[in-house]
């Protein structure tokens, strides 16, 4: 072979192998930072990963909020209307979060299978509700709601 085409096709090879770095670097990136949304009725069915980052979200239960005295430990329940989970958090809460409005909650089960969220977000005015809660909420309305 040639000298000047060996170099070529070495610095070829170098060039792929160093796309193929980069690209595997990126998905392994992507995939560590791929966060999923759930629903309480998924949490409870066992779909939700455990140790895992995710999203979850429904409708604050009404007269469901305990704070920690000591401390800024909050315990709430959120629904989808079929099944309820207990959320631990620890931090300050939205301004804007209440009983019986609409929110997503950012964290993981525990060993124990309870929700420790990292974060909550809630909504920003009475009209609007975060679009995933919004459809789990229409496919499972209670019976006594009608359109």
């Amino acid at each position: 072979m040639h000298p000047l085409r060996k170099r070529r096709l070495i610095l070829i090879l170098v060039m792929v192998s160093g796309i193929a770095v980069a690209t595997g670097f990126a998905l392994v990136a992507f995939n560590q930072n791929l966060m999923f949304f759930f629903t309480p009725s998924d949490v409870k069915a066992g779909k939700a990963p455990s140790n895992r980052l995710f999203r979850m979200g429904g409708m604050v239960v009404d007269g469901s909020v305990k704070k920690s005295d000591t401390s800024t430990e909050v315990w709430f329940d959120i629904t989808d209307n079929e099944k309820t989970v207990t959320v631990k958090y620890n931090g300050i809460l939205p301004d804007l979060f209440r009983e019986g409005q609409g929110i997503i909650t950012k964290g993981k089960l525990n060993e124990k299978g309870e929700f420790i969220a990292e974060e909550v977000l809630a909504k920003h005015d009475e009209n609007y509700m975060p679009p995933e809660v919004a459809a789990t909420m229409k496919k499972k309305k209670p019976a006594y709601i009608k359109e």
